[in-house]
């Protein structure tokens, strides 16, 4: 039997959201769930692993469709159909740069709501057969980490974070959704005492991997220190501009800090 395609809908008028929901369901597809960000997007987007996003383009928050759109495709390769009340040259232009499967004008009716939904649904499949994956990995690897996975924005900015990130970091999700990471943790020589420089200002500096591997401490809000190693690697959109970066933490063992010493 075919599995019945997930929808996750982005939109942040209540009303509509529900009356898309309605629509869908009745026409046999199966709402993931109903976020009203582009912050909420990207998360639900990693841990629910829809087969669509329906995302409306002015969305309440600090990231607005466009913007919560290009990292979703990016990072996870999971098609987006935009709403829209305005019909802007500019702002299509600018939602063009998320790749969009279709685009749909408020008001709509649920003929056109369907059929741009079959159309994605289609034309993603076949797209599918012919991409390169992304070497951040699938979602569900990330979501299930045991190691600190973020994705900041190119000021720094958390817009995605692991359930594992809160642990290591000892902080609340509201804590780090939208703070700058370097407000959230710093990094230190663990010899020196020093402070390691500012790993996202790094990377969008060299637009280079950065690596931390030996004698580098997190310390967290609360002031605890754990040896980690660091990677840290920019995402480029597809004109090779960065529109994001990577970081990957891992706490080391007991184990590992030995045989550092004796090396």
């Amino acid at each position: 039997m075919a599995q019945i395609p997930r929808i996750l809908v982005v939109e942040d008028d209540e009303i509509i959201s529900n009356l898309i929901a309605t629509m869908l369901e009745r026409k046999g597809y199966s709402v993931a769930a109903q976020v009203m960000s582009g912050e909420e997007a990207i998360i639900k987007a990693a841990e629910l692993e829809p087969d669509l996003v329906i995302m409306d383009i002015n969305l309440c928050g600090i990231l607005d469709g466009v913007a919560a759109a290009r990292y979703i495709f990016k990072l996870f390769q999971i098609p987006i159909i935009f709403l829209t009340a305005l019909s802007d040259d500019s702002l299509l232009d600018r939602a063009k740069s998320a790749q969009p499967y279709g685009f749909i004008m408020k008001p709509f009716t649920d003929k056109e709501l369907t059929s741009n939904v079959q159309l994605a649904l289609y034309n993603h499949s076949v797209r599918k057969k012919f991409f390169d994956k992304y070497p951040i990995g699938d979602p569900k690897r990330i979501m299930n980490a045991l190691e600190l996975v973020i994705i900041t924005d190119t000021r720094g900015r958390i817009i995605f974070f692991n359930p594992y990130a809160p642990r290591l970091l000892e902080a609340s999700d509201k804590d780090l959704l939208m703070s700058p990471f370097k407000h959230v943790a710093s990094l230190v020589n663990d010899q020196t005492g020093e402070p390691v420089e500012d790993i996202v200002q790094e990377v969008a500096r060299q637009m280079l991997v950065v690596i931390h591997e030996f004698n580098t401490e997190l310390i967290t809000k609360t002031g605890r220190h754990r040896k980690v190693s660091v990677i840290a690697r920019p995402i480029k959109d597809d004109r090779n501009d960065l529109m994001g970066i990577f970081i990957h933490i891992k706490e080391k063992t007991l184990d590992q800090i030995k045989m550092a010493k004796m090396g």
